[in-house]
């Protein structure tokens, strides 16, 4: 289980080294992909087979599951950690997550996220003013 949050630069290769408590979660290989909310996540292979089986047992039919899959898998990249412990994130999503310099990953159960560190900052503001509303909206959280 992935948990926690870590800030790390990315050098000017666009390497971004990976918290030593996520490596052994990850794996020597896994998977970088556009996520949601303008961020990136990263799956150990484990679990994005468990995602790619679940998309694959949607109906071709719905425009919605085609669409959510071309989005997940055209940006995916299999990627492994170098023995510094960092990871090189391809141009194209490092330009999707608007990551430059300075990045934030966080621990999120199952995956990790990686996200710029303006654009998670920004999130957490605007998630604090409704965490409370949003808590209860979840209905059988036990919270």
């Amino acid at each position: 289980m992935f948990v926690g949050e870590f800030q790390h630069a990315l050098d000017d290769k666009g390497r971004l080294t990976i918290p030593a408590r996520f490596r052994e979660g990850l794996g020597d290989r896994f998977i970088v992909t556009r996520g949601l909310d303008s961020c990136l996540f990263v799956y150990p292979l484990a679990e994005w087979q468990v995602l790619e089986s679940r998309l694959k047992s949607l109906p071709l039919t719905k425009a919605d599951a085609r669409a959510f899959a071309r989005f997940l898998f055209s940006g995916a990249y299999e990627c492994e950690l170098d023995r510094q412990g960092r990871v090189m994130l391809p141009p194209n999503l490092r330009q999707y997550a608007g990551l430059d310099k300075d990045a934030v990953i966080i621990g999120v159960s199952t995956r990790v996220e990686i996200w710029a560190a303006e654009r998670w900052a920004t999130y957490v503001a605007q998630a604090e003013a409704s965490f409370a509303e949003i808590a209860e909206n979840l209905e059988g959280l036990g919270l």
